[in-house]
């Protein structure tokens, strides 16, 4: 008899994913040092050429430097790539055991990474606390601070299907920085995370709100300064769903392809 799904053994994998974390903890230390090092010099420049020009598409320095801190803070949970493991597993071989046991791989593989973000999530209020220090931050209206964290957890599962689908290629090549490397750099650049996709000329900054990029980053910080309206964030959110679509689908294509790929040798 088929046995129903059971979240206890993902709900473990987790726990265990935090606990392995946190045990680096001058890492941890580092990445909060890193954060505000970053929210320092980023609000040097926008001070340094907000002196200069007048606010670029009617963007205030107040929201920019706003902008820029809470796209920081972000960074913390979304940097993280939950789905490493799927490359380092099928490096030293230990995948075949993944797929013995009688829980989803592709599940527990989102288990660990949910674990490895919950902790870098508890870094952002001691963050937050020392940005506050250097920066004042706006603080939006609750609609728009609850449509805000919806549209970021999409953003996140948005994001984690990107990862999904960039580790999966190891399958075929077992070697996956190359291609991390160019979709980092695209994402960095055309994400909004460094800066507003808004500042791109003309049909540019069309093209570049249309792509998947921009619904991990661009949407909930948009929301979050108020230059996407209430009447807007049904549209908003509803692109970024279809990009969550979009990667699911495409994910488990290529996971289904990975697992007829993978070949156990030995007995």
């Amino acid at each position: 008899m088929r046995r129903g799904f059971r979240i206890e053994p993902y709900l473990e994998f987790a726990k265990k994913a935090f606990a392995r974390e946190a045990t680096y903890r001058m890492e941890v230390f580092t990445s909060v040092g890193s954060l505000v090092l970053r929210i320092y010099l980023m609000r040097m420049v926008w001070l340094a050429l907000y002196a200069q020009n007048v606010a670029p598409q009617g963007i205030a320095l107040h929201q920019m430097l706003t902008y820029t801190v809470v796209a920081l803070l972000m960074s913390l949970i979304l940097e993280v790539d939950g789905t490493r493991l799927i490359r380092d597993r099928l490096r030293d071989g230990s995948i075949a055991t993944d797929f013995m046991k009688p829980t989803s791989p592709a599940l527990f593989y989102f288990s660990d990474g949910a674990g490895q973000t919950a902790l870098h999530a508890m870094l952002i209020l001691p963050s937050l606390g020392f940005a506050l220090l250097m920066v004042h931050i706006d603080v939006p209206s609750p609609l728009a601070a609850a449509v805000f964290f919806l549209s970021f957890a999409i953003g996140y599962v948005v994001n984690f299907f990107l990862n999904f689908c960039m580790n999966c290629v190891a399958f075929w090549t077992m070697e996956t920085f190359a291609i991390q490397l160019i979709v980092r750099w695209c994402s960095d650049l055309l994400s909004g995370q460094i800066i507003p996709l808004l500042f791109f000329p003309g049909i540019l900054e069309r093209i570049v709100l249309a792509l998947p990029f921009a619904a991990i980053y661009s949407t909930p910080l948009l929301i979050y300064i108020g230059r996407i309206t209430p009447a807007e964030y049904a549209g908003a959110l509803l692109s970024q769903v279809g990009w969550l679509v979009v990667f699911a689908v495409l994910g488990t294509i290529i996971w289904r392809a990975a697992q007829r790929r993978l070949v156990i040798q030995g007995g």
